[in-house]
């Protein structure tokens, strides 16, 4: 019986392998055994369905929550803990404006995203039983739900998070890498991409792998969940990634009440108000309803009151109509003008790109809508802007040709990673002179986080850069910051006598400056490091200077007070974990699901390029909950070679065999192949499925 059933699975995918997918008259997906799904459509509008078809196999309860919080009634659904985002959703009126958008998109891609709900909505109706009961309240989902969920995530949270969050006292930021050879400083000959992002393991961050396919149209990448289209993407000949920018797209500004209305120009205005009813489900089941008083100024929607002051938040980008067409014609160009032509469409909110192809060229951006402002530097406009006068309010964005990019550069290298633009490749090509104040500070915006000087280390002079060099450097857990300053701690040391000083000085000597798996002295060291950080003294002797970011910061600023820091350190690491040289895989974990490995990968904090931040969790190991999420190394030869990760896995929802599948490949710092060939796929291949479209 197995030798039958063994022929038999061999004969189906010979037939498979024989009937080409330009003869499929329906679309296919062929699930490969990482749970990735090829997809293969005559047309276009079927390529969509079947992905909206593929991220509710995936992740069918994640995309449902988000669809719920886009519409600002997830509390109703699921309880208190999603009113904060209910509150922000109807404070900026989603639905209505959601709406809007929907109108306004050409018919062919209002198709492409009605295809895509389809898809969800056909799945779900095929498979409620891989949904959670609690989740199919929220069905069905309209295009207008994915529109509002877009807005919710690239918008409230990208864009302006850090101004309505820092409005309402809460806060966090994700962060990225990205960086890209030109062909001339490649030892092929042949360009190379490195696209990884950092952002949380978990809800709205979360990636979908995916490589869609329908004639005239080839992509391999991630799309965030619940989206229509590739966020990060690469074809036959280019790609790109992003890393969030440092741009200003959104100002707070602080109004002053008077009269039940607000200061402006010496005059009161009324607010434009409206009370929305809220629900929010008990823990008893009934439901509980609030009333929520929207206050629209001429500024923005109101966030939040404080006595006699309210602060309003403007979004630029908020209303743009044609992302996912930006979105489409981006992934389907076929050359530096074709792409450049979809970037000029200015529909996308933010966000650095990054960007080779297979004619060697190289680019870097610092994409986004930026207002075009009356004045003022950049932390002007980055804290709470005078609400009171009108000249502050901005109407327009700056246009394409005036934002800071860089073209094939002499240095034959770009790259990002979250800092400001004018180090995005070494010597420095950009002149901050030649663009407004308000873009981007002159020097660092982060003060301490090291990856971009090293990135440029990483590179330092080797003019012919190979693939697995390029992998190398992406999986590099060296601490940049150890590089600056370790060598002066220990030499403080040596002039110490006492013997835990002398005993945590041998651990630092003896360690490889990494956070792998089996190094030894890196809990010791980040340990110091964080003493270091909250003990109200200036850490590095010489400041960081942008004109030589490959060596500074650097030295320390009080040796003697080092030293007893880490003494301080090394009694916390004996106390916690019984010995100072605890290998940092005993400490962190990648954890997901039933998966448990060592990790490898510190916080950015520290210069580590592969960025893991952690969590302690409650048996006291620190466990990766964010940080490198989605990688692809590319090169760009007559066919594109790839390799690639999901860190997390490409599914959230329960019982699904990929939940985490991937942590071990992360575990052992290795990458899996890009299946981009048809027959390639069929070899790895694991579920087909064909959609009736």
């Amino acid at each position: 019986m197995k030798r039958i059933i063994t022929i038999l699975l061999a004969c189906s995918l010979l037939f498979i392998c024989c009937t080409s997918f330009a003869q499929q008259k329906h679309p296919q997906i062929l699930w490969d055994n990482y749970g990735v799904p090829h997809i293969y459509s005559k047309t276009t509008a079927g390529m969509y369905y079947a992905l909206g078809w593929a991220q509710m196999h995936n992740d069918a309860n994640l995309l449902l929550q988000l669809y719920a919080q886009a519409r600002g009634v997830a509390a109703e659904y699921w309880g208190k803990r999603f009113l904060n985002n209910d509150e922000i959703v109807q404070r900026f009126d989603l639905a209505p404006l959601a709406q809007r958008i929907y109108n306004e998109q050409h018919a062919e891609y209002r198709d492409y995203l009605d295809a895509f709900v389809k898809g969800i909505n056909d799945y779900a109706k095929s498979h409620p039983e891989n949904i959670g009961e609690g989740y199919k309240q929220v069905l069905p989902i309209t295009s207008q739900d994915v529109i509002a969920h877009m807005i919710n995530v690239l918008s409230l949270t990208f864009v302006a998070g850090d101004k309505i969050y820092q409005a309402r006292q809460q806060g966090g930021h994700p962060g990225s890498n990205a960086m890209a050879i030109a062909a001339g400083r490649s030892a092929s000959k042949h360009a190379l991409l490195m696209a990884n992002p950092h952002l949380p393991w978990r809800g709205l961050f979360t990636f979908f792998e995916a490589h869609l396919n329908s004639p005239g149209f080839e992509a391999y990448g991630a799309a965030l969940a619940g989206m229509p289209m590739l966020a990060i993407a690469f074809n036959n000949n280019l790609g790109w990634t992003h890393t969030n920018n440092v741009i200003d797209a959104a100002t707070t500004y602080k109004l002053s009440l008077k009269d039940n209305g607000y200061l402006l120009d010496g005059t009161v205005r009324a607010f434009k108000t409206r009370t929305v009813t809220l629900k929010i489900k008990q823990d008893d089941g009934s439901l509980k309803e609030e009333q929520l008083i929207c206050r629209d100024a001429e500024q923005g929607p109101v966030i939040s009151e404080k006595g006699s002051n309210a602060y309003a938040v403007r979004i630029a980008g908020l209303n743009n109509p044609y992302l996912i067409e930006q979105y489409h014609k981006m992934a389907k160009a076929s050359n530096f003008r074709e792409f450049e032509a979809a970037e000029q469409m200015m529909q996308m909110p933010m966000f650095n790109v990054i960007y080779a192809d297979k004619a060697g060229n190289i680019m870097y951006l610092d994409g986004g809508n930026f207002p075009k402002r009356s004045g003022g530097n950049f932390d002007f406009w980055h804290y709470n802007v005078d609400g009171t006068q009108s000249k502050y309010i901005w109407t327009k964005i700056l246009p394409y040709d005036s934002l800071p990019k860089v073209f094939n550069p002499p240095s034959g290298f770009v790259q990002n990673c979250n800092d400001v633009p004018w180090t995005c490749t070494y010597p420095l090509a950009l002149d901050h002179r030649k663009y407004p104040a308000y873009i981007a500070p002159y020097q660092t915006w982060s003060s301490v986080d090291m990856r971009e000087e090293r990135a440029i280390n990483m590179i330092g002079d080797n003019h012919a850069v190979t693939l697995n060099q390029f992998v190398g450097y992406k999986l590099n857990t060296g601490l940049e910051i150890a590089d600056r300053c370790l060598d002066d701690l220990l030499q403080a040391a040596d002039q110490d006598p006492d013997t835990l000083v002398t005993k945590a000085a041998a651990v630092l000597k003896a360690w490889d400056r990494r956070a792998d798996t089996a190094s030894r002295g890196a809990i010791l060291f980040i340990q110091w490091c964080n003493n270091m950080f909250s003990g109200g003294k200036p850490f590095f002797k010489n400041k960081y200077d942008i004109n030589h970011p490959i060596t500074t910061p650097n030295g320390l600023y009080d040796p003697k007070y080092a030293v007893e820091k880490l003494k301080q350190a090394a009694a916390q690491v004996i106390q916690m974990y019984g010995s100072p040289d605890i290998s940092w895989g005993k400490v962190a974990r990648f954890r997901r699901g039933k998966f448990d490995y060592p990790a490898n990968g510190a916080p950015p904090d520290f210069g580590s390029y592969r960025s893991i931040n952690y969590f302690s969790d409650k048996d006291g190991k620190f466990v990766a909950d964010g940080g490198d999420s989605y990688v692809a190394v590319i090169e760009f030869g007559n066919k594109p070679k790839a390799m690639v990760l999901l860190s997390y896995g490409n599914s959230s929802q329960p019982g699904n065999k990929h939940m985490g599948d991937q942590l071990k490949l992360l575990s052992e710092k290795k990458l899996r192949p890009a299946l981009l060939n048809y027959k390639d796929v069929l070899k790895n291949l694991e579920e087909k499925e064909i959609l009736n479209y």
